[in-house]
């Protein structure tokens, strides 16, 4: 079976900036797993050069069989991919559903799936309460769960979550937890790029922690106090 994302030796760059050094990653059809590291390592742009906002000067990158020897965003849902931005980028002139359905006519291709609106609405309560609502008026712990559900809408094979939990409080954080592994069960594949390594012990089941824009260690992610020292110590790298 090949993976639904696959990143092989990748240099990039912004400008003259030279940010990833022969990264190296892979996620499976349905696996979770945690992109680690301390602020500035490169994690946001491995997210940025799958969409080709960085530039690709080396290296391969696959989404399934599928080779992009040029990214773009549109090649990236094409084939099945989604990105939950850092900062979330609501449309401020759109409503909640609007919102959602947005993430819906981001799929150029019609993927069938089991996202759709109600289903939203049924993991996410508080969205059809505020279906009518502008989507910037929502809390933003509501934001973050209108991004999840927008990128849902596109019933993608797999979820690249950029920092995710960023300036939430620890109980909507919980929520996500809850939330994203009810994803997974579904079966979508999720990246997590996430500083917070209590969740990532909660919903990742391997870890790839970078440093200097490259990974540099990998494993299977223990859900124990143990296994959450072992990941906070490669975050201080």
């Amino acid at each position: 079976m090949s993976a639904l994302l696959n990143l092989e030796q990748v240099d990039a760059f912004y400008g003259s900036a030279h940010i990833l050094h022969r990264l190296s990653l892979t996620v499976q059809p349905g696996e979770r797993v945690a992109l680690i590291g301390r602020n500035g390592v490169g994690k946001t742009t491995v997210v940025n050069t799958i969409l080709g906002l960085a530039s690709l000067r080396g290296g391969r990158i696959r989404l399934g069989a599928r080779e992009l020897p040029r990214p773009r965003p549109y090649l990236a849902a094409q084939n099945g991919v989604v990105v939950v931005p850092q900062g979330r980028r609501i449309v401020a002139n759109l409503t909640v559903e609007e919102n959602l359905l947005l993430g819906a006519a981001s799929n150029g291709k019609g993927r069938k799936g089991p996202w759709t609106v109600p289903e939203i609405y049924r993991l996410f309560p508080i969205l059809q309460e505020r279906a009518h609502t502008p989507g910037t008026a929502l809390s933003g712990g509501q934001q973050q769960m209108l991004a999840v559900g927008r990128a849902l809408m596109a019933n993608p094979s797999l979820i690249l979550l950029d920092e995710p939990t960023e300036g939430l409080a620890p109980v909507i954080v919980d929520q996500l937890g809850q939330i994203f592994n009810a994803v997974a069960r579904q079966g979508t594949a999720l990246l997590l790029i996430e500083q917070n390594m209590s969740l990532v012990v909660r919903v990742a089941e391997r870890y790839c922690a970078m440093a200097k824009g490259s990974v540099v260690a990998q494993g299977p992610v223990e859900n124990s106090p143990a296994g959450l020292r072992d990941l906070e110590a490669h975050v201080m790298v």
